[in-house]
């Protein structure tokens, strides 16, 4: 008989199975998870304690993955980006989830689209998690200052107001995240419907004339490109200290600010969607929750997976901005119009994904190339755009990399 209570407790403790969570959740959304997700998961399943690791979101990141998971050496459950996730299941680098019993039921929970995100030749490897887009966010006092009472309803107009009132358009980067949903604004595309190509999308007339209007903004020094990589606080004082009337970010360009800066920033700013053109323009970005191959504690991460999805979680999650993707979840929303999450939300149903290919990440490269040698005035918009399409399409045309030969509807 053991009359120890702390060797009792000891051996309680011995029998509880540990995952590792590797995440990019930022500071706020980390607080939300440490103080109040993973306690409450651990309340309801005390034989299970998880080990929250944030991470950096870059290729370190990336590559470190894939390095440990083919060693055997990799965490349980990684919340990983969308982009990455058809990359990682041809790789073979994750476990299949519609092995699991009760997967099909879980299924149910998401809409189509955001499930088929890690499907790949007859097997589900994630579970969409959250989803996030991106705002025009205008400054108030500008717009009243030319004589709006808000902001104008396409891009074009934007660009010409910047113009006539030599106000500054701040773009974040030349990568596809930051300027797409500019050149869709302003009628442009850039890969089919399929991701079979981007030849006639990337470089047609009307991406080229999209891209041809930024350029020249950009040598009118109406563009603000930053120096160095751009977070939230800074693009916020950016915004704040210049003369900025438009610039673009997810909902944590508010959230991450203290109490005084946010409440500044509402009062400055005003976030809307992006003025459409003939379709959407906003770009769903987000994470989906997998299992490592090779992880000893499938079970677990796989118990872990299902409540991190529920509606509890997704629900406490919306308020740092982060769309849940359960779709009771999004019926039960509890974000009010008033709130500055409210376009976020709203324009998540609008919204459409990047192409999700599994060599995203060379076509990311491809397109940044191009993009910088196009603003720095070493290609024309057409040069430029012809080469990156014609160098995009190669990648897309790789058998070993492209992805399941189905039609892709990429909203979301």
């Amino acid at each position: 008989m053991i009359s120890d209570p702390k060797k009792v407790q000891t051996l309680q403790d011995h029998k509880k199975s540990v995952i590792t969570f590797w995440h990019t959740y930022n500071e706020k959304e980390t607080r939300l998870l440490e103080q109040v997700l993973i306690p409450a998961f651990e309340r309801e399943n005390p034989n299970i304690e998880v080990e929250s690791i944030d991470l950096s979101f870059n290729n370190e990141l990336k590559n470190t993955l894939i390095a440990r998971t083919s060693s055997k050496r990799g965490p349980d459950v990684v919340r990983l980006s969308i982009a990455w996730v058809p990359e990682f299941s041809y790789k073979g680098l994750l476990e299949p989830l519609n092995r699991f019993s009760d997967f099909e039921n879980i299924r149910t929970r998401f809409n189509p689209k955001g499930i088929n995100v890690g499907f790949y030749k007859n097997n589900y490897y994630s579970l969409p998690l959250n989803i996030y887009t991106k705002a025009a966010i205008f400054n108030r006092k500008l717009l009243k200052r030319a004589g709006y009472s808000k902001p104008p309803s396409t891009m074009g107009e934007v660009l010409e107001l910047a113009r006539r009132y030599q106000y500054t358009i701040g773009l974040r980067g030349l990568g596809p995240w930051d300027t797409i949903p500019y050149i869709y604004s302003l009628g442009g595309s850039f890969i089919d419907e399929n991701s079979n190509k981007a030849s006639g999308f990337l470089n047609s007339d009307e991406t080229i004339d999209a891209v041809e209007q930024l350029t020249a903004l950009y040598k009118e020094n109406l563009i603000d490109l930053p120096k160095d990589k751009l977070g939230a606080v800074e693009n916020w004082e950016r915004v704040k200290t210049g003369n900025i009337l438009m610039t673009d970010d997810g909902p944590w360009f508010y959230g991450l600010l203290n109490e005084s800066e946010f409440n500044s920033a509402l009062k400055l700013t005003i976030p809307v969607p992006f003025p459409q053109n003939n379709g959407p323009a906003s770009i769903i970005g987000g994470e989906n929750l997998v299992i490592m191959k090779g992880s000893k504690r499938k079970a677990e991460a796989w118990t872990f997976m299902k409540w991190m999805t529920g509606k509890k979680a997704q629900l406490l999650l919306e308020h740092t901005g982060l769309v849940p993707t359960n779709l009771e979840a999004v019926k039960a929303s509890t974000i009010t119009r008033d709130s500055y999450l409210y376009p976020y939300v709203t324009d998540a149903k609008n919204a459409t994904l990047l192409p999700l290919v599994k060599n995203w990440s060379k076509i990311d490269e491809v397109y940044i190339k191009y993009m910088n040698k196009i603003f720095e005035g070493e290609l024309s918009a057409k040069d430029g755009l012809d080469r990156a399409a014609a160098e995009i399409d190669r990648l897309l045309a790789d058998p070993l990399l492209i992805t399941n030969k189905t039609k892709r509807d990429n909203s979301y």
